[in-house]
């Protein structure tokens, strides 16, 4: 890097602090069918909830934050930012600010869809009447115990897909599709469940319980 480009880019760098607080949503979850999470460069965890409610636990800047609506059932969250090109210059906020940590009700909503980039997704004890959808791109995927009634899909790209599915290996007709990496699940075509996986570049070691 020339040095005249060097003083640029600390100097960008410099200038990018962000102060974040926290923030929250919470929505019941008889209004709700599906929850879809669309951001990137942040942490996703999915935990379970026990007061019927469906919660978002997140932080905001007055640069970065997110959209959110609830409409016809579907409860959307997508990445919003009002930064130029050269406030992405430097260092990211700290780690402690990029996450999303979501509280859903056992068995109460019908699908799911999170993605994200650069970032783990890790989902504990979620239970889906319909499908679950999980995408990172440049990061793992990390569940336990999770639970569909339909289609479970796990879509990684550079990072490892690992954890446990609750149900029974027979149960679900299998779809793996990984490179560059080793997978521990084998073609099945029968089943009354879905679980579709794609990992380039990483690992695929899933159990059933």
């Amino acid at each position: 890097m020339v040095p005249s480009l060097m003083m640029a880019c600390l100097s960008f760098a410099g200038c990018s602090a962000e102060q974040f607080v926290p923030a929250s949503y919470s929505a019941d979850a008889q209004d709700v069918d599906m929850i879809s999470i669309s951001v990137r460069d942040r942490r996703i965890e999915v935990l379970p909830s026990d007061d019927g409610m469906i919660s978002m636990d997140y932080f905001v800047s007055s640069r970065e934050g997110y959209d959110i609506s609830l409409s016809d059932g579907v409860l959307a969250m997508d990445a919003a930012s009002d930064k130029e090109w050269t406030d992405f210059i430097g260092l990211k906020p700290s780690a402690s600010y990029r996450r999303i940590t979501l509280h859903v009700p056992e068995g109460l909503i019908d699908d799911l869809s999170l993605s994200t980039t650069n970032e783990d997704i890790i989902a504990e004890g979620l239970d889906a009447a319909g499908s679950v959808s999980l995408a990172s791109n440049g990061s793992d995927i990390l569940i336990e115990a999770v639970s569909v009634g339909d289609t479970l899909s796990l879509s990684a790209k550079n990072g490892d897909i690992r954890g446990s599915i609750h149900g029974s290996y027979e149960e679900f007709s299998i779809h793996a599709d990984t490179k560059k990496g080793e997978c521990n699940l084998s073609y099945k075509e029968d089943g009354v469940k879905t679980l579709a996986i794609y990992c380039n570049n990483g690992d695929v070691d899933i159990a059933f319980i």
